[in-house]
């Protein structure tokens, strides 16, 4: 028998469950949503009541939310970034970080039970988000929540932390010993690229503002190089095996590039391939952003013997599980600085856009 009733503003309808154990389980079958009807400022999102829920495919999983981080990612896509991929899906839910409770699981799902404290991240092109109370993510997009930390601090580890495992694991590979350096270790993904480097044995060199110099000597950094006061090209000494660049720009690529080993990978998160679609549309931009990387790949391997790419995040469950031991035990954090209620996204967005908090934002979803 089936119970529709209201519940914190959304529709929960509830069933019996007859898997391993009989129990109750709770469906969302709408709930509460932050829709991005159109791109532009943080004053174009909304706030919606009731947004439909839709049904779970096999692998998937329903959480219901209680945190989630805003990345750099969310405000750029507010904005129009990638307008050629999601304008024709709009309205869409942003938010790709999560952190809340299993409320249900698809028929193939077997690692996850309901009620289990849960972290994630969905796929940067993922449509519909995690600003809502009950998201929905693959079962590889989740892990068992870190229990020494709270929702909070765990929704603002997945995103920024699986980007850089799959920069550091999944294409530059690296091992015990070997050199990184990080081109912006104070944000969130450079943060976690020193932290998963120094739990591999690397030895970590990196640049920062000022203001991140102490927290990231403290995660293990042997060399922090302040960008606003010091020239990196001068202070910074010997060759690197990787260079991960968060900040990206015709400059710091011209000196990040000049510091690898041969044979050393040199990786980026400001690849050309969204900004060349949404210039050319998807017909032709896509083709356009694989020949430009392409040839960038071939100039650098024979100019310098190194290897370029242009690096995003993507599920890893092997990635996310072992990010959560990292950070179960202690050695891998992201600081929060400021939370915010799910009802005021809008400041949220504006504090960020206008960099008056400078570390991690968190959403709270009562």
């Amino acid at each position: 028998m089936r119970i529709l009733r209201s519940h914190g503003g959304f529709k929960v309808s509830i069933f019996e469950s007859h898997h391993s154990k009989v129990g109750l389980r709770h469906i969302a079958t709408a709930c509460r949503a932050v829709v991005l009807p159109r791109f532009g400022g943080p004053e174009v999102l909304e706030l919606r009541p009731i947004v439909d829920v839709p049904d779970l495919k096999p692998n998937e999983v329903l959480v219901r939310t209680r945190a989630v981080s805003i990345n750099p990612l969310d405000t750029r896509m507010r904005s129009g970034y990638g307008r050629s991929i999601f304008g024709p899906l709009l309205p869409l839910i942003l938010g790709r970080d999560i952190s809340g409770e299993v409320a249900a699981v698809g028929a193939s799902v077997k690692g996850l039970t309901v009620g289990q404290e849960v972290f994630g991240a969905l796929h940067p092109t993922a449509v519909r988000g995690t600003y809502t109370d009950y998201a929905i993510l693959s079962e590889d997009e989740l892990a068992p929540k870190p229990a020494s930390i709270t929702h909070v601090e765990a929704s603002a580890i997945p995103f920024a932390a699986l980007t850089a495992w799959r920069a550091l694991k999944g294409t530059a590979r690296i091992s015990e010993g070997q050199r990184l350096l990080v081109v912006g270790g104070g944000g969130a993904v450079g943060f976690a690229a020193i932290q998963l480097a120094v739990a591999a044995r690397c030895h970590v060199t990196t640049t920062c503002g000022s203001q991140s110099i102490d927290r990231v000597l403290a995660a293990g950094a042997e060399q922090a190089v302040d960008y606003t006061a010091e020239d990196m090209g001068l202070t910074i000494k010997g060759k690197f095996d990787a260079v991960l660049d968060t900040i990206g720009g015709p400059e710091t690529e011209r000196i990040s590039v000049s510091f690898l080993k041969k044979g050393g990978h040199y990786m980026t998160l400001q690849g050309e391939a969204a900004s060349l679609t949404d210039r050319y549309g998807i017909a032709i931009g896509l083709p356009v952003a694989t020949a430009v990387l392409l040839k960038k790949q071939i100039q650098y391997r024979s100019s310098h013997g190194i290897e370029y790419w242009w690096t995003f995040m993507r599920a890893d469950s092997e990635g996310l599980h072992e990010i959560r031991r990292l950070s179960e035990a202690g050695k891998l954090n992201i600081p929060v600085e400021k939370t915010f209620p799910i009802t005021q996204v809008r400041e949220a967005h504006e504090a960020k856009e206008k960099k008056q908090i400078h570390g991690k934002v968190v959403l709270e979803l009562d």
